[in-house]
């Protein structure tokens, strides 16, 4: 079977993310979502998340929120494992619960010397990490292929589509996204560019495709209810 995940990263950054995200889920095809527990509007999208528990939410690591560097020293494995367990701690004190997959903020956890130390502190959870090939992982609905050069096409609905027919396999397949609106709350590189995901993610013949190529439309949540922790 070829199940597919669209996963809505930076929940919590704020006002107008949050929203766009429960847009997309609520009338579009977004089934879950990471969250920055450093966000501006994190409290709001705990809230939002107890409106919406079918929604699947998990960690979105963030060391470098907007800025062009991170705020961590990725080279100090000391710094990096206190942060990773700082942020974990947060997301369960704010979640009551454990998260349902890992990733970060603009792929920090990916840095070859960092990843070894988040994949050995993520699998006591037994969750997917991006990037550990449970979950394989497509990040091409996405505006900006070049860093500031925006070209909509990329997150048009017929992009989407031609994604979806090429890029599904069998087993697990996360579609990254990027929804929210524009609110004064929120500045970042990477901005108009979400309400032209929301657009693409509601519009109905995307879950039109998804029917006519046979895709079964799940969430993080699936993949550990299928693939419980064994301790």
């Amino acid at each position: 079977m070829k199940r597919i995940i669209f996963n809505a990263d930076d929940f919590g950054a704020s006002r107008g993310v949050n929203r766009g995200i429960i847009d997309c889920h609520t009338r579009g095809v977004l089934t879950s979502t990471s969250m920055m527990v450093t966000g501006s509007a994190v409290r709001e999208a705990v809230e939002l998340s107890k409106a919406h528990p079918r929604l699947a939410i998990g960690l979105h690591w963030d060391v470098q929120g907007e800025n062009d560097l991170p705020t961590l020293d990725l080279d100090n494995p000391t710094l990096v494992r206190d942060d990773f367990l700082r942020q974990l701690d947060a997301f369960r004190k704010l979640m009551g619960r454990e998260p349902t997959h890992v990733d970060s903020h603009r792929h920090n956890h990916r840095d070859k010397k960092v990843y070894p130390i988040i994949h050995e502190l993520v699998a006591p959870l037994g969750v997917p990490l991006r990037g550990d090939e449970r979950v394989r992982f497509i990040g091409s609905f996405y505006a900006q292929w070049e860093w500031k050069v925006t070209e909509l096409k990329y997150v048009g609905v017929e992009f989407l589509q031609q994604l979806l027919r090429e890029e599904s396999r069998e087993g697990w397949t996360e579609f990254s996204c990027h929804p929210g609106y524009v609110t004064p709350d929120y500045q970042a590189v990477y901005l108009a560019e979400r309400e032209e995901e929301i657009k693409s993610l509601v519009d109905p013949r995307i879950k039109e495709t998804i029917r006519e190529q046979g895709l079964i439309l799940s969430s993080y949540a699936d993949y550990v209810a299928a693939h419980p922790p064994r301790f």
